[in-house]
């Protein structure tokens, strides 16, 4: 129970990434916020979690739905201790040169404008309180990338450093900032990033990871509770690799 008492909002907690860290955290005690666009699945992973989740279908490229999110927690379950930028998007493989602005757009809009907006929702709260942990789902991209997938590598990367800068200014406050850099999951993002879903290109995947196998939500819930954790208490400004040596 390393959460107990603690009230979380994730992003993007309908599937994948953001499911695991949800259903890891209300094992641990937390209760949590579940904010994502996809109403019917972001419904049944709450239902499925009970009296300790709650739902709000939004778009994380709108300030008005981390108003409500944050508003929500503060209603249902008495504050905010714990925010998770997990929502994120991705693109094809192909030539950087290639990607249509709108995709470029929206790819910045989801992974990069979310981060701001969500902290100027949560920030004052956490400021406020004298507390607070945030932590945002950065990528192996950001720190080693692949070709052909540029402008999400960059993005990514924007996420790392801003979570440095924003962890040396909140310190003060008592807010710690953190990231987690995923190698690539059994998520639905899997296939974009794949460009398509075939055993060769599995397996051209998998030769680049030592372990040998894709990170799994479970990965990835079991990094964030620890680094969401009061175990986590001395570090901040941390991107730290979940990537079974992808990065070595």
């Amino acid at each position: 129970m390393r959460l107990k008492g603690e009230i979380a909002l994730v992003t993007g907690g309908a599937s994948g990434f953001g499911e695991g860290i949800a259903r890891k955290f209300v094992e641990e005690g937390a209760r949590v916020v579940l904010m994502d666009r996809d109403g019917p699945k972001l419904r049944a992973v709450a239902e499925s979690l009970g009296e300790a989740a709650a739902p709000l279908e939004a778009d994380v490229t709108q300030a008005r739905g981390f108003l409500e999110a944050v508003a929500l927690a503060q209603a249902r379950f008495g504050g905010l201790s714990i925010l998770v930028n997990n929502a994120g998007i991705g693109h094809a493989p192909r030539p950087m040169e290639s990607l249509e602005e709108a995709e470029f757009d929206r790819i910045m809009a989801v992974n990069v404008r979310a981060v701001y907006l969500s902290a100027r929702a949560a920030v004052p709260v956490f400021k406020a309180q004298g507390s607070g942990a945030i932590l945002n789902i950065a990528s192996t991209g950001g720190v080693s990338p692949r070709p052909n997938l540029t402008w999400y590598n960059a993005s990514k990367g924007w996420m790392i450093s801003a979570t440095q800068a924003m962890a040396v200014e909140l310190a003060p406050f008592g807010v710690r900032v953190n990231a987690l850099n995923p190698v690539a999951g059994e998520t639905p993002l899997l296939k974009t990033f794949m460009g398509e879903d075939t055993p060769e290109i599995r397996a051209k995947f998998l030769a680049s990871i030592p372990i040998g196998r894709f990170s799994t939500p479970q990965d990835m819930g079991a990094a964030a509770a620890f680094l969401c954790s009061q175990e986590a208490s001395m570090i901040t400004g941390v991107a730290l690799n979940v990537d079974g040596g992808r990065c070595i």
